[in-house]
């Protein structure tokens, strides 16, 4: 395998997915093209390379198709030989990244959109108290570190990072009256966490500003509400 080899990343913009692959080619200072799909009419490329899923975000090493962003993320770290590794070079270490990045995927992403878009309720209030939870235990894996694995961004802060840019637009587009599941008092490392890794800066050249970010979401309210509705404890 050639580490010289072309780089492209297909990818969309806003999608917190897309950055995960866009982080951790940044953080190994991987030159890439990025390619911006429209995903109302996929290409050609994007179908032939990913006739699985079709979805991005999708990376194209040479002849070689990676896709999901956690197997990006994972790829670029092995492909790429440059520092600083994503993953932990010890088996334990990296078997719990990748454990707790799970975690975030699966548990604390689905109870997170259900307490920020249930309807008003008891529902709702069951939520935001497994949010709470959640994110208390996701709190306790910083233990007074800068970030999950260290003092540099990790495969788990990658992970993490809708958590840092996007629950912020999230909330706002929500509206005042839903309680927020991430506040300062009660997770005040996580917050800390999300301003150092919205700072550093190879993430912040591929994150969109919270503007940005507001504007590309505003016309999906309506879509996040009613899924809302459906939602059942």
């Amino acid at each position: 395998m050639s580490s010289g080899e072309p780089v492209k990343l297909l990818g969309s913009f806003g999608s917190p997915f897309t950055h995960r692959a866009e982080a951790a080619l940044r953080l190994k200072g991987v030159p890439y093209e990025f390619i911006q799909e429209d995903l109302d009419n996929k290409s050609d490329l994007l179908l032939v390379h990913n006739p699985v899923h079709k979805k991005v975000p999708l990376l194209l090493h040479g002849g070689r198709a990676v896709a999901e962003s956690l197997v990006i993320v994972e790829y670029v770290d092995e492909a790429f030989s440059g520092p600083p590794p994503l993953l932990p070079a010890d088996p334990l270490a990296r078997s719990a990244a990748r454990f707790w990045a799970q975690f975030v995927a699966d548990s604390l992403s689905r109870t997170m959109f259900k307490a920020l878009w249930a309807e008003d309720g008891e529902a709702r209030d069951g939520f935001v108290a497994e949010t709470k939870e959640n994110l208390a235990l996701l709190e306790a894996r910083l233990q007074g570190r800068r970030f999950f694995g260290g003092d540099a961004v990790g495969y788990l802060d990658i992970a993490a990072s809708a958590l840092a840019a996007w629950l912020p637009v999230m909330e706002e587009m929500a509206g005042a009256e839903r309680s927020t599941p991430m506040g300062e008092e009660e997770f005040p490392a996580l917050c800390r966490w999300r301003r150092e890794y919205i700072s550093d800066e190879a993430v912040s050249a591929c994150l969109p500003s919270k503007e940005q970010l507001v504007a590309y979401y505003a016309p999906k309210k309506d879509g996040f509400a009613g899924r809302g509705k459906s939602l059942q404890k």
